[in-house]
């Protein structure tokens, strides 16, 4: 299935801004797939605590920090995404320069 959308720092706490995201997502009929530190649901949608390769991932989008996302740099850009969504207090420029090199768009 194509049009994939990962949320990376998922979290079963309803007041997190991941959680909401992953509730919109599924309330527009997105596709979802979660990564967090700790397994759980959100409305159905399973949270992951192992990196896993997912497959047809269009989108990504972070709610870890910068200094949190190090540990994911080789596994995001492995995945393939076509972009990358950098949500507020996410912005990571070393980051952001690094995917520039390859053909995955950023956003912030």
């Amino acid at each position: 299935m194509k049009n994939v959308t990962l949320v990376i720092g998922a979290s079963t706490n309803p007041n997190r801004y991941s959680n909401i995201a992953i509730k919109r997502l599924v309330d527009k009929k997105v596709k979802v797939v979660a990564l967090g530190l700790k397994k759980g649901t959100v409305l159905g949608v399973p949270i992951d605590d192992e990196k896993i390769a997912y497959k047809n991932i269009d989108t990504i989008t972070l709610y870890l920090s910068p200094k949190r996302q190090e540990e994911y740099y080789e596994y995001i850009v492995g995945l393939h995404p076509r972009r990358i969504i950098f949500n507020p207090g996410t912005e990571n420029m070393e980051f952001i320069k690094r995917l520039k090199e390859t053909t995955i768009e950023s956003e912030i």
